[in-house]
């Protein structure tokens, strides 16, 4: 059941609080809000007396849209620059555009950051879990590899916004395939049906789960 935005914003509070900070909720955090209602209806949260709390699903739940506004913060700091004061009111649109999926996209773009930058924690995704368990088993910047080892993009690790960009104008995002073809003069790769020629600085920035030779 799909809830409004006001609502999962009222479900990303509880969880917060009910979670990270190990608080009993009152009903005053969302008194006189028929988003309440809408949350038990849906069946992610429980009323007893002057006490709201997450069902097993609500906590869920409530964990994907709080790992959705913290990766759409440090999207909008890290890549966008956005200033700081403005990165939590923006994020807390921004994280409503994040349908599933795509938040995996740009937690694999960051290279599945562990804090957003307030200092809090994201919840950990699938994306990340899997990337753990492969880190260190052929993963390697493109500048470390060898003419003709191939594989798929990792991650994007850069802070610089316009190597970023121009990477990415190149077609290099997450689980794109990408083939290394020479190492000098300059760093030439394939990815996709096209070649690129890039200095060390950008193949330094673009890490690649290699395939077995």
């Amino acid at each position: 059941m799909k809830i409004s935005e006001r609502a999962e914003e009222i479900l990303e509070t509880l969880w917060v609080r009910s979670e990270e900070k190990a608080e009993q909720v009152g009903l005053g955090v969302a008194r006189g809000n028929p988003e309440v209602e809408e949350l038990v209806k849906a069946g992610l949260a429980t009323v007893r007396g002057d006490r709201i709390a997450l069902t097993e699903r609500g906590r869920a739940e409530g964990e994907k849209v709080t790992r959705r506004h913290r990766l759409a913060e440090r999207f909008l700091s890290d890549l966008l620059h956005v200033k700081e004061r403005l990165v939590h009111p923006v994020g807390c649109r921004f994280e409503h555009l994040l349908v599933e999926g795509i938040e995996d996209n740009i937690c694999a773009l960051l290279g599945h950051p562990r804090t957003c930058p307030h200092g809090r924690p994201i919840p950990e995704g699938e994306c990340c879990r899997r990337f753990r368990e492969g880190a260190g088993k052929g993963v390697m910047a493109l500048a470390a590899m060898e003419a003709g080892q191939g594989g798929r993009v990792a991650y994007i690790q850069t802070r610089d916004r316009s190597r970023l960009q121009k990477i990415m104008a190149m077609g290099v995002l997450p689980g794109m395939p990408i083939t290394l073809i020479q190492t000098f003069p300059s760093y030439v790769f394939q990815v996709g049906q096209s070649q690129f020629a890039v200095d060390e600085r950008l193949a330094e920035g673009i890490i690649v789960r290699t395939a077995a030779r």
